[in-house]
């Protein structure tokens, strides 16, 4: 089984409101969370960490575990992704080989956005965390 982590990096909008990080990767041409495979050694959460700050640009503090997905990668392979809430604490998005776009949508915005219907219930776990 591949095993991966992520993150969903949230902020509170100007009038309190929630906002997401979703981005967007030209190679899949799809809408999703941050995200990558561990390196070996590595733990899920400092993988996540990496791959948000390596997609994004942004340096994050972790809040709580979200659910996890499972499925099959386009290759047929099993892949389990870990995710945890992640708010920002600096950087900026430059673009980069993997993610050509990021955006902040508001929180109940997010799920019309998102390619994958497998990443609704880590956006759920989220609501149910806020």
């Amino acid at each position: 089984m591949i095993e991966a982590a992520g993150g969903v990096v949230w902020r509170r909008a100007t009038k309190g409101s929630l906002e997401v990080l979703l981005v967007h990767r030209p190679q899949y041409d799809d809408w999703t969370f941050p995200k990558g495979k561990l390196e070996p050694g590595e733990t899920h959460r400092h993988a996540a960490l990496r791959e948000v700050e390596e997609e994004t640009g942004l340096r994050c503090k972790t809040g709580e575990e979200l659910p996890e997905v499972r499925y099959e990668d386009r290759k047929g392979r099993a892949k389990r992704v870990r995710y945890w809430s992640m708010e920002p604490v600096d950087g900026s998005f430059e673009p980069n080989r993997e993610v050509d776009e990021v955006r902040w949508l508001p929180l109940d915005e997010a799920d019309e956005a998102l390619t994958y219907t497998h990443d609704l219930g880590v956006l759920a776990g989220l609501r149910a965390q806020v």
